[in-house]
């Protein structure tokens, strides 16, 4: 299939389907975390113990995205996208049923394993997509991904609240089914771009960090900005819940609807990554983001200075991490699926380390220094950037 071929098959009314694929898929992954009184209530366990689900869930994921989405080149994607609904359905009906601890933490870790679809789409995207067109298209995918991840904590909580937590999980397992349905219609069939084994396959993954530069930088400040975003997300809660603001869980939720609306700016950041380059996407994303660490950092006593940071903080993200995998993305056509696993296994990895790290920052010195944490990432990501101004993709014969 060629670049023209491919790019014909993708019309404006997939890319939103896909989009909205990728939202309802990686909500799958965050239904559990308001619900955890809920269930540390259900299944008569300490608060350290139910803690145990939402962490299982993110290793899944992670392992999900070294074993799983490089698959997407060595299979047909659009079966592998089918296959894995219907196992994270499965999955969400062993959570729903779960009588103890134990049932539901293996439920949980089968949830983030089979929870690829977005891992996979974004790559199939990429691929289908034209030169031009792509960061718009990676854009437009992206804001459904960040959107199903800012909302699905606020909509588990109601639904929970309203219906039971087990509603949540057949919720969620009913709309996979309909997922899996729809998108075994609308998505265009691929090639296979791999033809080798599962373990060189792997094994190729390694090979790809070593020869693309570009690739280890963008892997960095990737690790970087989604470490910024998640130490926001760790400490905001023990912030707006002091004295001095008096919230709580809910109001803290809310927050997540200015992330949504950051999330809305992805397309608009895509095609100024079509337009101008995403390296210039990228710088473009860091300052903003630098900003952003700024008003922060003076706004620990003000609500309104919280809101218009956290709203530019995501923007900035938004931006970097948008115009990073259109780079990404460009390096190699018939390694998209690893060259994503590479990136967004870093991504997620530096969010883990952002949540720890401020966690314990806010420990030691409060948001003064969830701030230093925030700034310290900030300058990791643009030093990395800097230092790869002159990489260039490995010569290929």
């Amino acid at each position: 299939m060629t670049q023209s071929h491919a790019s014909t098959k993708l019309s404006s009314t997939t890319v939103w389907i896909m989009a909205i694929a990728t939202g309802l898929s990686v909500a799958n992954l965050y239904y559990n975390q308001p619900l955890l009184a809920e269930l540390q209530k259900e299944f008569g366990v300490t608060v350290k113990e139910v803690g145990i689900i939402p962490t299982l869930t993110q290793v899944g994921y992670a392992l999900g995205m070294l074993f799983l989405v490089p698959m997407g080149d060595m299979f047909e994607r659009r079966k592998l996208i089918v296959i894995t609904s219907l196992a994270v359905t499965a999955a969400l009906i062993m959570a729903a049923t779960a009588h103890s601890l134990w049932i539901m933490v293996i439920a949980s870790l089968l949830i983030g394993l089979f929870t690829m679809v977005p891992q996979l789409i974004i790559p199939f995207a990429a691929h289908l997509a034209s030169n031009e067109n792509r960061g718009k298209v990676i854009g437009i995918i992206m804001s459904g991904l960040l959107i199903g991840i800012l909302c699905s904590r606020t909509i588990a909580g109601f639904l929970g609240d309203l219906f039971g937590w087990r509603t949540v999980f057949y919720s969620a397992a009913g709309l996979m089914i309909v997922l899996a349905s729809c998108l075994w219609f609308i998505l265009p069939a691929s090639e296979v771009t791999y033809k080798g084994s599962y373990f060189g396959l792997i094994k190729s993954i390694g090979t790809l960090v070593k020869e693309e530069p570009i690739l280890r930088e963008s892997a960095i400040v990737g690790a970087m900005i989604f470490g910024v975003f998640s130490s926001i997300w760790a400490t905001l809660i023990f912030l707006l819940s002091s004295p001095h603001f008096g919230m709580g869980a809910k109001e803290v939720g809310l927050f997540g609807l200015l992330g949504a609306a950051g999330a809305l700016a992805a397309p608009v950041v895509g095609r100024v990554a079509d337009k101008k380059g995403p390296r210039t996407g990228v710088a473009i994303g860091l300052s903003v983001l630098a900003l952003s660490v700024l008003i922060l950092w003076g706004s620990g006593a003000s609500i309104i200075g919280l809101i218009i940071g956290i709203f530019i903080l995501d923007f900035g993200i938004q931006a970097a991490h948008i115009s990073n995998q259109t780079r990404v993305f460009a390096l190699r056509e018939d390694a998209r699926s690893r060259l994503n696993t590479v990136y967004m296994f870093s991504y997620f990895m530096g969010g883990a380390l952002g949540s720890l790290v401020a966690s314990f920052a806010w420990n030691t010195a409060q948001w003064s220094g969830v701030c230093v944490v925030l700034t310290v990432g900030t300058i990791v990501a643009a030093l990395a950037f800097w230092l790869g101004r002159n990489a260039k993709p490995a010569t290929r014969g």
